[in-house]
């Protein structure tokens, strides 16, 4: 494979080391690239205990762009789980769906352990999440161990190491877990009370008035310095992978949305009560009956001017009209 790839791209060498790093098959993930395709790979993920997935194997395909790591891959599942939907990409902010939260620091062990965190997690709708009952999901806890994949011709019931108590986890193993908790744990109290007081409000226009102003006198997120951006994501989970179809009211509103919305709540306000809306005349009409005036004054006098310059002409012309005649 090594006489394939240009061994000085970035995304080679990242490769590289990753797969040499994830050789070895772990208790709970292992993932490796296929033979004839680095920037294709095929992981297992072992349910996390004490959940529905409890005694679950679960496979799955991993696609990473050509400018990896500067760019996130893509997660798509390949066993039924019950949480995500089976040969899919999931909506994720580790994943391509969110290229703006991806930091080239996470790597695909990142990327495993995340997804083991996400598992429990509820789906909200979210592009590629499934919300089985929990007993569907034992269900098929139990059925993915009998999962064996066509293409890298790996079973799941040797494709992990056997659960050991006595196991201690790595240096690696800590350093991703920490990573991975600042995706799938880390959120804005702020952001998720507006949320909640937007979509409380939305029968209530007087509310989401107060809403919206409050929301208007807070600094914008993207005005935050890009280090700090990197140190904390806020996108969580699936937060932000909500259909198209329907518009959310979990995003934070950009400054002419909010102005749309004041304008529109003002309009509707004074559909209600037609006395209470200020009778004044608009400043550019104003303007323009003005110059109007002026134009018409000024058409008077220079009509008035002709006028005398012509009348003067003709009695001029008939005094010398007289002279000539004594």
């Amino acid at each position: 494979m090594e006489n394939r790839y240009n061994l000085k791209s970035p995304a080679v060498k990242r490769l590289m080391k990753e797969a040499a790093e994830l050789r070895d098959p772990t208790e709970h993930y292992h993932a490796q690239p296929l033979e004839d395709n680095l920037f294709e790979w095929h992981f297992s993920v072992r349910g996390p205990p004490d959940s529905d997935f409890d005694g679950g194997v679960y496979h799955g395909r991993i696609v990473l762009p050509p400018e990896y790591p500067m760019k996130p891959p893509s997660i798509i599942l390949l066993t039924p789980n019950g949480r995500f939907e089976v040969g899919k990409k999931i909506c994720l902010s580790i994943s391509g769906h969110h290229p703006e939260t991806w930091q080239p620091s996470w790597s695909i062990r990142t990327a495993l352990i995340a997804i083991i965190g996400f598992m429990p997690t509820k789906g909200e709708g979210a592009i590629g999440s499934l919300d089985y009952t929990p007993e569907e999901r034992r269900v098929l806890a139990k059925k993915s161990q009998d999962f064996c994949c066509e293409t890298c011709s790996c079973s799941m019931h040797s494709a992990l190491v056997p659960l050991n108590p006595d196991s201690n986890p790595s240096a690696e193993d800590h350093k991703a877990r920490e990573l991975a908790q600042q995706i799938y744990f880390k959120t804005d109290p702020a952001l998720s009370m507006q949320a909640s007081e937007i979509e409380g409000a939305e029968s209530n226009p007087s509310t989401l008035t107060q809403t919206v102003a409050s929301t208007s006198e807070e600094p914008e997120t993207s005005d935050q310095p890009l280090a700090e951006q990197a140190e904390t994501p806020q996108v969580t989970g699936t937060e932000h992978c909500q259909p198209p179809a329907s518009p959310s009211t979990h995003h934070r509103l950009s400054p002419r949305q909010r102005r749309t919305q004041q304008h529109s709540l003002q309009d509707q306000r004074n559909s209600r009560d037609p006395f209470s809306r200020p009778v004044s005349t608009p400043a550019p009409y104003q303007q323009q009956v003005e110059s109007h005036a002026g134009s018409v004054v000024l058409i008077v006098v220079l009509t008035l001017a002709l006028a005398a310059l012509i009348f003067r002409r003709i009695y001029l012309a008939h005094d010398y009209k007289f002279d000539y005649e004594l």
